[in-house]
């Protein structure tokens, strides 16, 4: 006697949707912490670390952006709580070091600033009210290089119990004279980074200054081996696991079709896309609100996952609709990997370990849901069980989100 049961994919969709609807936590990925120094050839130097004051909770991700009206609503106590929380924040997740000194500890001041523009004030309109939306908590310590100074680095701290937030990956950027340093770096809880060598650049109050020659670190082969190894996981972990966005989203691509070539063509779409903006956020050629970017995320994963319902087959106007939606995941990339940088060559090598990285992750998914699909043969059941109901979960996921961030503007 035959035994009708639903297929193993389609209860793992049934799982999958129930669980995607409590874990809001990874609808909204807390950006990268960018630390970056200043350093003039007069000695003078300023360190800015840039902090979501959502990384303060345990679940970050389930929480919208600090927007300006909020933080304008919030008392004198509450603002100097929250400053006060950023100090213990980052003495939890970084120490500096001034060669030969040792570790030193920074005395911060911090401000709450425009998110991504590391360290420029919020504008205001002609009433002194702050314009612009999601706001970050930027730090700044002012110091000075002293005679015998020969090198600055960081360390990513452990994170070991009772310590506050999520792991987040530090980027480690500097500044001399003006001019970013060739060479940066990505680093996760535990690892040290290159050191900068101060003295290469003269920098001391007696040197008088030095503006000629170039300008900061040059990286050497194994130098750029390591950063594009750092920015191939970096990529990787924005898709698998936190980047449940972006994952419904190759699953609605996947969805429409198993044959190798359009699927092929739709995921090499979506890459193209997505790294032209990644490339022109990170240039700063091109910028968009976080508040617009969420929304249209969830739009496309709506938009696709519906797309699989209503029409049975695949065409090539199905390239434009992806290749439109990968320029809008491209920013999200951007926001939350906070990229932006200013030397031609680590902004190259970033970007193809980054994209490099992206690409591995949305092939790990697709390789997962060829795996779980794989035996099922029939094509009409494959849509039945596979197909229309997982689209549709994945659909009604994507409305919770583009209704929850729309509200939260």
């Amino acid at each position: 006697m035959k035994h009708h049961c639903i297929p193993i994919p389609s209860r793992l969709f049934a799982v999958f949707f129930a669980l995607a609807f409590t874990a809001n936590a990874w609808a909204h990925p807390v950006p990268d912490l960018p630390v970056r120094s200043h350093f003039a050839t007069d000695g003078n130097a300023e360190i800015r670390i840039e902090v979501d004051p959502r990384g303060f909770s345990d679940n970050p991700e389930a929480l919208n952006y600090f927007q300006k009206a909020t933080i304008e609503s919030l008392s004198p106590e509450k603002v100097k709580e929250m400053k006060d929380t950023a100090d213990v924040f980052v003495s939890q997740r970084l120490r500096f070091f001034f060669d030969p000194i040792g570790e030193v500890k920074p005395k911060i001041t911090w401000e709450f600033k425009k998110l991504g523009d590391g360290g420029i004030p919020f504008e205001t309109d002609d009433k002194g009210l702050l314009k612009g939306d999601e706001t970050v908590l930027v730090g700044s310590w002012k110091t000075q290089v002293i005679s015998g100074m020969t090198g600055y680095r960081i360390e990513a701290l452990p994170l070991t119990p009772g310590k506050m937030g999520a792991p987040l990956s530090v980027m480690f950027v500097n500044f001399i004279g003006g001019k970013q340093v060739e060479r940066y770096g990505v680093l996760y809880p535990g690892e040290m980074s290159f050191t900068l060598d101060l003295t290469e650049q003269g920098i001391s109050p007696k040197s008088g200054g030095r503006t000629e020659g170039s300008v900061g670190v040059k990286a050497t082969p194994g130098d750029w081996l390591t950063l594009f190894g750092s920015e191939i996981k970096r990529g990787f972990g924005h898709v698998v696991p936190t980047g449940l966005d972006h994952i419904l989203f190759v699953l609605g691509v996947f969805l429409m079709t198993r044959k190798w070539k359009p699927l092929v063509l739709q995921i090499s779409t979506f890459t193209v896309a997505h790294t032209l903006t990644l490339w022109l956020a990170s240039a700063g050629y091109v910028k968009l609100p976080r508040n617009i970017v969420d929304p249209l995320i969830a739009a496309s994963i709506v938009v696709v996952a519906l797309e699989n319902v209503l029409f049975k087959n695949y065409t090539h106007w199905r390239l434009l609709i992806v290749f439109g939606f990968g320029l809008i995941h491209g920013l999200g990339f951007a926001g939350a990997m906070a990229t932006r940088l200013d030397s031609n060559s680590s902004l190259v090598i970033g970007l193809l370990g980054i994209n490099l990285g992206v690409e591995f992750g949305q092939l790990t998914v697709i390789a997962l849901a060829l795996i779980l699909t794989g035996y099922i043969r029939d094509s009409e059941k494959y849509r039945k069980f596979v197909v229309v109901p997982g689209s549709l979960a994945i659909a009604a996921l994507g409305v919770w989100w583009f209704i929850e961030r729309i509200s939260s503007r």
